[in-house]
């Protein structure tokens, strides 16, 4: 996989994450621990990517329909989805540790 970061909409959701292993990052602009969630990430995207994992990000804002799909209440929600189905789930900061031991 080319790009270790990707933007996720509704539209191109179910086929980009149909392979591989991803961690989706729910989050919005105004949510600073979205915004400490996502530095994380950026930080350590080398790591995640030689882990295995590429990283998609949802703006709830723009795509309330993938956060409703998913149950998203609360944010910063990460999901962990292999070969297109979701086997994990967090809500709130996440260590690196934490996402590296989900993909795994």
């Amino acid at each position: 996989m080319e790009q270790k970061l990707v933007d996720l909409t509704a539209s191109t959701f179910d086929q980009l994450t149909k392979q591989g292993t991803w961690i989706i990052d729910f989050w919005a602009t105004w949510c600073a621990p979205c915004r400490m969630q996502g530095k994380l990430i950026d930080e350590h995207l080398d790591e995640l990517a030689a882990a295995g994992a590429a990283i998609g990000k949802v703006n709830v804002d723009e795509e309330p329909e993938l956060a409703a799909r998913f149950g998203v209440m609360s944010i910063p929600t990460l999901l962990i989805f292999k070969d297109g189905a979701q086997v994990r789930s967090f809500v709130g900061v996440q260590t690196i540790d934490t996402l590296k031991d989900a993909i795994q």
